[in-house]
């Protein structure tokens, strides 16, 4: 059976009619997901002008698929910003990060978990969000100086080096691998049916020689450390802003486990469908290799989607 390729892509009122490609990104380590639609730059040799009908802010809804199958969404968010050449029009689009981007109060506040943290930022930037942490950790102090939610995201980020990401409303802050009421489904892939092309390299926890060293400085004066991991090969140390020694371990662990696991590195390319989004499990089948068998978790997406065919890359991690 040949699958016929179909799309709807709504940005505000305006409906894309003409269209040359797509590419959706989504991450568990990038704090929003993004899209890019790239329309032509001419149309029936005259020059194609969006500027009038759609504007930064616009809610964006793609969606992709094939006629026997139906349309998948793939993206909603919002119009970020228009480029043009003579050649092709970009279309830039962020999910709810895009919302983030507005000013906070300053202030400077002390010994405040994560989930409380994050709570008080997200009432500033809209009330209509709300929180899901699972990362145990707590500030000692932490200064909101002319910052914006967005900048606060990035500094937890960069700090603790926990997943952040966006669910609709919901805010979502977890160790790197975890599993919890915001997972999605388990997707299946064999090697020999459903792959066209694979990039992946097997590894196993114990071949790594990593140790995590992480502290931080007390109100009393000393210095206190956490550490995970084995002797002999490359070692990682970090200083954290943390609020008491459980905080210390917690980043300690998080980040051993952002670099050792029994697992794949890279990816697979595979077609529309299945459908398939971060947090997902992906049942991976190999009849040369059954030894690696397994449920591994989906660390990323990237679909792609022009007249050329469409292409989801998944990029998995843990096997879980």
């Amino acid at each position: 059976m040949t699958y016929h390729m179909e799309y709807d892509i709504q940005i505000g009122n305006f409906k894309v009619q003409t269209l040359k490609s797509v590419r959706v990104i989504k991450s568990v380590s990038q704090l929003s997901d993004t899209a890019y639609i790239e329309l032509p730059g001419t149309l029936i040799n005259e020059t194609l002008q969006v500027e009038d009908k759609i504007h930064r802010g616009d809610p964006v809804t793609i969606q992709l698929g094939y006629k026997q199958a139906g349309l998948q969404t793939e993206f909603k968010g919002y119009l970020k910003a228009i480029k043009t050449d003579n050649t092709k029009i970009v279309l830039e689009c962020e999910y709810e990060l895009f919302l983030w981007d507005v000013p906070l109060k300053n202030e400077q506040l002390e010994n405040i978990s994560l989930q409380s943290l994050l709570h008080k930022v997200a009432q500033q930037v809209d009330s209509k969000y709300h929180v899901l942490c699972d990362y145990n950790f707590t500030y000692s102090k932490f200064t909101i100086n002319n910052a914006t939610g967005l900048d606060v995201l990035k500094k937890i980020q960069d700090e603790t080096k926990a997943n952040i990401f966006f669910d609709g409303q919901f805010l979502i802050i977890t160790p790197v691998y975890s599993k919890g009421s915001w997972s999605g489904k388990t997707v299946k892939y064999d090697m020999t049916r459903n792959v066209i092309s694979a990039d992946l390299k097997y590894i196993k926890a114990s071949d790594k020689k990593i140790k995590v060293e992480i502290e931080y400085k007390g109100k009393d004066g000393k210095t206190y450390k956490a550490s995970t991991g084995s002797e002999g090969g490359k070692t990682i140390k970090r200083t954290v802003n943390a609020g008491d020694t459980s905080s210390l371990s917690s980043v300690a662990q998080n980040e051993y486990n952002l670099w050792c696991y029994d697992g794949y590195e890279g990816s697979l390319t595979g077609w529309l469908l299945p459908y398939c989004a971060p947090t997902d499990m992906v049942h991976l089948m190999d009849p040369t290799a059954q030894h690696q068998d397994g449920t591994y978790y989906v660390v990323g997406t990237e679909v792609n989607f022009s007249n050329g065919g469409g292409r989801r890359k998944v990029t998995i991690g843990r096997k879980m």
